[in-house]
């Protein structure tokens, strides 16, 4: 079985609304961090598997734009 992942938390200090593409990715990544376990607990292995790398993918653009932004 999958190992659980934690998403990238979105902080406190930004505002909500259209944040562009960075809060779009945020809340992606929280959204199919919830429906990953109900898609293995039911069995939906593809699935699950999917919303993992959608997940690891939304997680790898918020990383990304932290990071552009220190620079």
């Amino acid at each position: 079985m999958a190992r659980e992942r934690q998403s990238i938390p979105i902080e406190a200090d930004e505002p909500a609304g259209d944040g562009g593409p960075s809060e779009a990715a945020r809340f992606i990544a929280k959204a199919v961090s919830e429906l990953a376990p109900m898609a293995r607990v039911h069995r939906l292995d593809v699935l699950a598997h999917l919303l993992d790398m959608a997940q690891m993918e939304a997680d790898e653009l918020v990383r990304a734009d932290m990071l552009r932004k220190l620079r």
